[in-house]
């Protein structure tokens, strides 16, 4: 195993100025041809840190835990790359965990920040649980980053740009000549719905046109729930003509349900959701979607746990709890086949 003491022989300085070197003391001070000696040594001899041993230095472990309600739920997908692939950027490794006893206020959760399991945790809340009540329960509110959730006191939060999804959704249909809309949402506790209903309601009221209550669902993003959803509003009268889908799962579930009661996409109903995953390209038929940054939402979210934790490791204290939007790039419409021209009469 390459140690320190073989690269500063090999560079041919002291084992501390090697130290300092590679663990990027701003304090050091010595020729920049001498620094990049140490540097292609390192590489040379690929000399590779002691990572247990410089985290007891540190009191840093260089894990960071992203914690999600369901690690099979597709829409995740994109999101925990962003985080894994951001985090690698910066020399941290990432433990994922979806489990129910990791929810915060359960023993599991508080684990991780009270016995230094990780230095920070990003998470994603699940839908069916309140905003204000997770943020309560969380140990280390500092070292938390809510994701995909917020503005909630006390806590850094960090969302897409829901309510500009629901507003493209929207746009979309109007295009097509679409003014009896529907929604089919999340359960009352989801923020994420709340603000993508917004973004719906805000489009129709510039177009003149208002949500009817009866034309909205708030049963939940589940496939089960959706289908539930579809038959409660394709059984009204009149029924809508199209529906925005406040998820993509919910959405496969919306174009089951009008199969089954004999309504053809996008011939009698279009049908456009919210996220794209691979499994919206299969449907029958294909589903639009739009596509939201969730990449780029994990990358953020990252950036902005680590900023935190540096802030308070340099003895600055923890920075003020922020409340930011992931805008760039903005939502896209991605056309598919199961959106068109309202029926005739």
């Amino acid at each position: 195993m390459v140690t320190l003491r073989d690269v500063a022989g090999h560079a041919g300085v002291s084992v501390s100025v090697v130290s300092r070197v590679l663990n990027s003391d701003p304090s050091v001070r010595i020729r920049p041809e001498t620094r990049q000696r140490i540097l292609d040594s390192a590489q040379l001899l690929r000399y590779s840190p002691n990572s247990a041993g410089r985290s007891l230095r540190r009191s840093r472990t260089h894990m960071l835990a992203f914690v999600v309600p369901d690690v099979t739920n597709a829409t995740f997908t994109d999101l925990v790359n962003g985080v894994e692939s951001r985090a690698l950027d910066h020399a941290y490794s990432v433990v994922l965990a979806s489990s129910p006893r990791m929810q915060p206020g359960s023993d599991g959760f508080a684990r991780l920040l009270n016995e230094r399991l990780v230095d920070g945790v990003l998470l994603q809340k699940g839908d069916e649980a309140p905003l204000d009540l997770v943020a309560r329960a969380l140990s280390h509110p500092e070292r938390t980053v809510l994701i995909n959730s917020g503005p909630v006191d006390g806590v850094t939060t960090l969302a897409i740009d829901d309510v500009a999804a629901g507003g493209l959704a929207t746009r979309h249909l109007l295009e097509l000549g679409h003014t009896r809309i529907g929604y089919v949402g999340g359960v009352p506790t989801s923020d994420t719905s709340d603000r993508r209903r917004a973004g719906i309601e805000q489009t129709l009221a510039a177009a003149g046109l208002t949500l009817p209550p009866e034309h909205t669902t708030a049963l939940g993003y589940t496939y089960r729930s959706a289908r539930d959803a579809a038959r409660l509003l394709l059984s009204r009268q009149p029924a809508p003509t199209a529906v925005v889908v406040g998820n993509v799962n919910a959405g496969i579930g919306v174009l089951t349900e009008a199969a089954q009661m004999g309504i053809r996409v996008p011939d009698d109903l279009s049908v456009v959701a919210i996220h794209d995953i691979w499994p919206a390209i299969t449907c029958a038929p294909a589903l639009t979607t739009v596509r939201l940054p969730m990449a780029n939402l994990g990358a953020a979210a990252v950036d902005l746990l680590l900023a935190g934790l540096e802030a308070s490791a340099g003895g600055g204290g923890s920075t003020l709890p922020t409340s930011s939007i992931v805008d760039d790039p903005a939502p896209e419409l991605i056309l598919r086949a199961s959106t068109s021209p309202p029926p005739t009469a």
